[in-house]
């Protein structure tokens, strides 16, 4: 019977002993997750202050943009009222037109305007365009394959 007693006490001080680094293990994998969980919460608030920040500069970068242009407008306004109620010289007044529909008509060089292509234009219309596979190829050359 005394062996029955020290083999139960040995179990239960076993049992006791492998409960405990159970135990430890446990909370180390609960406190790395905690962590985590911090971190996460962490960086969470960062980027939230991050985009009002960045909300904040735009509403900023508009409201001061508006009053740019309500200046320009109110300056440029100004200026024409000026120029009509000081400059009675009708001729002046029609060569300035004729100016400003040349400059939008032909830009400032002189030169009629045109919108920018998309495309390199060729000097002869036999010629290969710059998208053709074998642009600038020697005829012996072959493209790598």
């Amino acid at each position: 019977m005394t062996n029955l007693i020290l083999a139960a006490v040995a179990a239960l001080v076993v049992g006791i002993v492998i409960g405990i680094l159970v135990g430890r293990s446990g909370q180390g994998a609960t406190l790395r997750q905690r962590r985590a969980e911090q971190q996460i919460e962490e960086l969470r608030s960062e980027f939230t202050r991050y985009q009002a920040q960045v909300n904040e500069h735009f509403m900023e970068s508009a409201h001061l943009l508006r009053r740019f242009n309500d200046a320009y407008r109110d300056v440029n306004q100004h200026m024409a009222r000026g120029a009509n109620r000081l400059c009675n010289d009708e001729d002046w007044m029609e060569e300035l037109d004729q100016e400003t529909k040349q400059r939008l008509e032909h830009g400032s060089d002189g030169e009629p305007s045109e919108p920018p292509r998309d495309y390199a234009p060729k000097a002869d219309p036999e010629a290969k365009g710059t998208l053709a596979e074998d642009y600038g190829l020697d005829k012996g050359e072959k493209s790598p394959a």
